[in-house]
């Protein structure tokens, strides 16, 4: 059932947990990273030179999977800039101000509309029409901006991506794996997706509020430093201008999501969408607010933009290039020198785990919440959803039920891990439109996904 654990397996295991114990150390895990990248290729190809170019190899590959999220944030971040620059952003909010009216009630305001967008075009374009429309009003209201990127990340990135009823992506690569129809684990999920986000969000939001009625969150938010912004000008807009504008973005960011439901974009074409729009907005504001030097602000709130994506994504990318040896990456980077039988690292490692426990039905939900979450650990979320199904269907035949639901159970661990909740690079939309560091907002995710994904094995236990 499983493959053979060769020196490559092991290292990586090692340096995932001195990763872990960094982070939760609170250190700087970049160094160990890149020590990591190297001890792997020296030991897969045992030649120094082609060692050390893994390293700048990696690096790059890390940059080309990650390059569209940064493209989307550093778009989403230079027209955030002059709607505030303008003073457009004030009229663009003041309608919501009126019904998020509480740092509490913002928070589930953002999280249920982000799990609803989520569900029709996944979360990245979901990310980019928060951040442009409720984050500055829940910010207004008081709510951390950690408290904003939370919310996102646990309703999008965590119920809508892991249930994915209406594109269904995940339980169509899970039920294939297991050899069972999609109806059957989408039924099945639906109890699990049910419990698991309201654990999950349940615990979120204690946290949240205990520590801000503590003292320990800030409930202050930064528009400068994410923004590079200055004192609003009225001098730059007119009054009628402005609420022309502040009807106008609306009404687009409404078109684009009525264009994504009736030409079906999805995932990566949807985002495309809602970032031409973005720089649409950009240029039309940056042409009606500077006039004559329109042209020369343009490129200028480009470069602000895009300065502050690569500031933010640049201590993940080192990170990622690690992690992406886990996966697809190996190959691409180091080449073949991986066991022909194997499905990549990451996948090894769950296989193994799956073929050395024993077999009954509560011993089965843990190991598929395992499997789900190492399978994660490539920050994709749906890489090894697939490896999740087949062990379902393996253990299902062994203790005679429940491929439904094991399968159901381990695609919502993997893709809660991986997805965007807790792994730092796949949850880096929501932290850099919120302004808050990557590592930070895994860490805050860490216990509420931890005790979702506890309670969700056990009621897998008793469905099965």
């Amino acid at each position: 059932m499983g493959i053979e654990l060769t020196a490559l397996h092991w290292i990586y295991v090692l340096f995932i947990v001195l990763i872990i114990g960094f982070m939760v150390m609170r250190r700087d895990t970049t160094l160990v990273c890149i020590m990591g990248i190297f001890l792997i290729a020296i030991t897969a190809n045992g030649t120094l030179s082609a060692s050390i170019s893994s390293i700048f190899n990696s690096f790059i590959y890390a940059i080309t999977e990650l390059l569209p999220t940064i493209l989307i944030i550093s778009i989403i971040v230079a027209m955030s800039r002059t709607l505030t620059v303008t003073g457009i952003n004030d009229v663009m909010i003041s309608p919501f101000a009126k019904f998020i009216r509480t740092p509490m009630l913002a928070y589930w305001v953002i999280g249920i509309v982000m799990m609803v967008i989520s569900c029709f075009f996944w979360p990245s374009p979901a990310v980019a029409l928060m951040g442009a429309v409720l984050l500055p009003v829940a910010i207004r209201v008081g709510l951390p901006a950690i408290g904003a990127a939370m919310a996102m990340n646990l309703f999008g990135h965590g119920i809508a991506l892991s249930g994915d009823y209406i594109i269904q992506a995940a339980p169509k690569l899970t039920a294939d794996a297991a050899g069972i129809p999609v109806g059957s684990v989408i039924a099945a999920s639906i109890p699990l997706v049910i419990i698991m986000g309201s654990v999950t969000t349940i615990a979120a939001f204690y946290f949240l509020k205990r520590d801000m009625k503590n003292g320990k969150l800030s409930q202050e938010f930064d528009t400068s430093a994410a923004f590079n912004t200055a004192a609003a000008s009225s001098e730059l807009l007119s009054a009628k201008q402005k609420q022309f504008f502040a009807l106008l973005i609306p009404l687009l960011l409404a078109a684009d999501v009525a264009a994504m439901f009736w030409m079906d974009l999805q995932g990566g074409d949807a985002t495309a969408l809602i970032g031409g729009t973005s720089i649409f907005i950009l240029i039309l504001i940056a042409i009606a607010a500077h006039k004559g030097k329109g042209l020369e602000k343009t490129t200028s709130y480009l470069i602000d933009g895009f300065q502050f994506g690569f500031k933010v994504f640049g201590p993940v990318i080192p990170i990622a290039a690690f992690f992406y040896l886990g996966d697809s990456g190996f190959y691409k980077i180091i080449g073949e020198y991986l066991p022909a039988e194997s499905n990549g690292i990451v996948n090894d490692l769950g296989m193994a785990l799956a073929s050395v426990v024993p077999l009954s039905k509560e011993i089965a939900a843990v190991t598929l919440t395992a499997v789900g979450a190492i399978t994660g650990l490539d920050g994709s979320g749906f890489s090894g959803i697939s490896l999740t199904g087949s062990v379902a269907g393996i253990f299902s035949t062994a203790i005679g039920t429940g491929a439904d639901t094991l399968t159901a159970l381990g695609q919502i661990a993997g893709i809660w891990v991986g997805g965007g909740t807790l792994v730092p690079w796949a949850l880096i939309p929501a932290a850099a439109i919120c302004n808050v560091d990557p590592f930070e907002l895994a860490r805050r995710n860490l216990a509420p996904v931890a005790i979702g994904l506890a309670v969700t094995t056990v009621a897998a236990m008793l469905l099965i």
